[in-house]
Formats: structure tokens, sequence, C-alpha cells
């Protein structure tokens, strides 16, 4: 069996893969990792809108009280949020619900530990182990864990000052993202794609909160309608809706808004590498870019390398996923780091990816220089890039298969210095994802596609 955990948690097919059993089994195990020694410790729990949330909150929920830990039951909400209530309530753990940008029928269970750290890999392998052990001897009477409510937490036990009430989940959040931006957005007008996902009343609130006029789309989910076809995979309702309205900007989100992609007013994407470069130069003027350096993923085009360095800003990089560009953020003390995808990361504000505050941030800038969003995004020239995701059975022995290393190998000998290769399993589906970057696109295309054939031949 491969490891349970990927790159963002545990994700699966809803009440297939990803079972109710399964999902009570983990939320008990990560209790009793991280709650141990913990008399009465709490877990902040929240999900998106896709209908299986439903489901798996009520197993996450007793697999949680199971073990003795109270629940907060927090709603619908972004992954930010959760990470930052988790934090906020000086919770031992956070579970998210959600599957990001997936379909609707797919979920997932995400973990935070105190403070709304994600989990590094040690830990996770402890909830592994914990899996295949015997279940362990449950509490029973009065040590059963509770779900608590805003009038019933003091009642057992937590303690939680007046400013912080529970009553205001949602509201305290916006309050948060809105202190983190730092500039009124009055006089931008801008249309945010929801995608039907947990940004869809939190979003356009912040948005609006910081004097912006908002222009809410795909903001009615009904448990069915998250992603599809909206969104940040899906930037062509965006687009469309920004030449309609003459707005100044238009921003994506994914389903649980940990993500932001952005189009300027002409309807042009964006992507996550140009909105970093944006945000490191608006902090390294502001002297908030600690030791002038940002940190972002192998999957980063070149050209925002050479901006970075064109800029003098130090650009170090990650594994793919946000946690590894956490992990660095933490260990080099470092400001700003994210994702071509558009996970974007404050540490200063937040402990994961915030698709809202991102796009607070850019914003901010933009009102802070009087530029348009295509000028700002002019630092950054892409070199040609090309992405292939191909389907597979095993996505890791495919990409592991000598005669695709000897493809790459061969592929690397052809490009030579002008550019770069890139293959790799999905940390969430059953791909091999294929990245090609040459200066001539014909060529780029030409390899990655002979890349993907022969990956699809495994």
């Amino acid at each position: 069996m491969g490891r349970l955990f990927g790159t963002d948690g545990v994700r699966g097919l809803a009440n297939g893969s990803l079972s109710p059993e399964l999902a009570l089994r983990v939320s008990e195990a990560a209790a009793q990792v991280l709650g141990r020694g913990k008399k009465r410790a709490l877990a902040v729990v929240g999900r998106d809108p896709r209908a299986s949330g439903e489901m798996l909150e009520a197993a996450v929920t007793a697999g949680l009280t199971a073990a003795g830990v109270n629940v907060l039951s927090v709603g619908v909400l972004p992954t930010p949020a959760v990470a930052y209530l988790t934090g906020l309530y000086d919770a031992c753990l956070g579970v998210m619900i959600s599957a990001s940008h997936n379909p609707m029928p797919d979920n997932g269970i995400k973990i935070f530990a105190a403070g709304g750290h994600k989990l590094d890999d040690a830990v996770e392998d402890r909830i592994e182990a914990l899996l295949a052990e015997d279940a362990a001897q449950r509490p029973t009477g009065a040590g059963i864990g509770r779900v608590l409510n805003a009038s019933g937490a003091r009642d057992h036990g937590l303690v939680i000052p007046d400013q912080y009430s529970l009553e205001g989940t949602h509201e305290r959040y916006v309050e948060h993202l809105v202190e983190g931006t730092g500039q009124d957005l009055s006089g931008l007008t801008v249309v945010v794609d929801c995608a039907h996902g947990a940004a869809a009343e939190v979003g356009p609130a912040a948005y609006r909160e910081a004097g912006a006029t908002v222009i809410a789309i795909n903001a009615e989910p009904d448990g069915l309608n998250i992603n599809d076809g909206c969104g940040s995979t899906h930037l062509e309702q965006v687009q469309a809706a920004v030449r309609e309205h003459g707005a100044d900007l238009g921003l994506a989100h994914d389903g649980d808004a940990d993500r932001c992609l952005a189009v300027d007013a002409d309807g042009n994407i964006v992507d996550g590498d140009a909105i970093l470069a944006i945000l490191a130069l608006a902090m390294k003027d502001a002297g908030e870019l600690a030791k002038d350096t940002l940190v972002a993923t192998v999957m980063s085009n070149l050209g925002l390398h050479i901006a970075m360095r064109d800029a003098g800003i130090s650009l170090r990089t990650t594994a793919v996923g946000d946690r590894y560009v956490l992990e660095e953020l933490r260990r080099g003390g470092y400001s700003l780091g994210g994702e071509q995808s558009g996970h974007v990361v404050f540490p200063k504000y937040g402990t994961t990816g915030d698709g809202i505050l991102t796009g607070l941030r850019l914003m901010a800038r933009m009102a802070q220089t009087g530029r348009t969003l295509a000028d700002l995004a002019s630092v950054l020239e892409t070199v040609p890039q090309v992405l292939v995701n191909v389907p597979v059975n095993d996505k890791a022995a495919v990409a592991a298969a000598p005669e695709v290393r000897d493809a790459v190998s061969e592929a690397e000998r052809v490009l030579g210095d002008s550019g770069r290769i890139l293959l790799r399993p999905s940390g969430t589906e059953q791909l091999v994802r294929v990245m090609v970057e040459a200066t001539d696109p014909v060529q780029a295309k030409q390899l990655a596609d002979d890349l993907a054939k022969r990956v699809a031949s495994v």
C-alpha cells in the first residue's frame, strides 16, 4: 500500500477511496498524535461546500470526539481560515474537509497542527502508523469529546476572549484579512470568481470591506457545482466578466480559496509566477521582503528567475507543494513564497496559502502605485512552457520507470541550455506531469508530446 498522505492531506473519491470509515480512523489517529498529553484538547473543523463534506464532517467529528477531543465546527470557510482559527483558539489541531480545485465527487482531509501549521512528513508517518495498529482503548463517559457551539464552549472549559467570539468566526477572519492589506482599495473594481466554493461569502465580503467595488460570480454553491467550469482552473468566465463590466481586474479562487489567479483589464491571465513577482517587488520596496528572498517551487517559470535576478532578489526553489514552500519559509525566516498555481504564503499573516489575502495584496499594490495590473505584470517575461498531464495507473512507478528516465535524459540532451524539463507524479491525482520549457515554443511542445507518449506507454 502506498503512502496515504499526498502533498496536501488525504484525498480521493468521496465515499469511494475516501470513505467515512477512513475519515473517522484518520481523524482519530490525528487526535491521538496531536492531542497527546492535553487533558481536554480542542480541534477546529471546517469544510468547503461540496455535498460529501457533510458526510465526511460527521465522520471526522466522530473520530475526534471518540479520541476525547472537543470539536469546534466552523462550517463552510476557506482552508486558510481554518488554519487561522486553529491558531487563534489555541486548538491542538485543525481539520479542513476539501479537495481544493478537484472536481465535486472528490474530497480530502487536510490536517493542521497547533498554531495552524501543516504537518511535516514525520507527523504524517506517525498518524499512518497508528492506522495499521489495533484501535487504542477509547475514553468513555465524561472522557468523550464534545461538539461545541458558541454558548457551550465556555461551559466545557474553553476560554475565549470576548473579541474572538465563536459567533463571529467568519467576521473575525475577514477582519484579519483586511488588517493584512494595509491599503484602501476604493476606486478599484474587481470581478471575483468564487468557484461556487468556500470563498463565496467571505471573499466578496473581504474585498468590499477593504473598499473595492466587487462583482461576484459563481458565488452560489449548492454542494454539487463547486469548481464546475469555473474558478482558478477555468478562467474563461472571469475573463469575459472583466471585459463585460470594464473592471480593473479579475480574481479567481479554487474550491477552498487557498489559491488566487488574476486577469488584467483586457482579460489576459496573470498567473502565480507573475503575482509572486509583483508582490516580491512590492515587499522589497516596502522593506518587508526578508533577506531580499522569494521562495517558489521547481515548477515556476524561468522567467521568474530572470525577473528576480534583475531586481536583486534571490529565488529559492523547493519541491512542488505549498507545504514545502512553507517549510523553506520557516527554515530560512523568509516573508514571501508561493507556487505558479496561485498558492501564495505571507508568513506574517498566515500559516498556509491564502487566496483572498493574495487578491487583497495584489490590489493594494495597484492602489499604491496607480499602475494597472498589466503594467505591474510586465516585469515578468515568461519562457514558453508546455505542461501535459498524463493519466496513469501507478504514478510513482511510471515516473520512476527506467525507460521514462532515459527518455527525459535524451530530451534534456536535445534541449541543452535553452530550457529545462521536469517530470513528476502529481501529489493529488493519478497523473504524471510532464513540463518542458524552451525558448523555442515549437520545440517545447514537441518534446513534451514525445515524453507524454512515452509515459503513457509504460
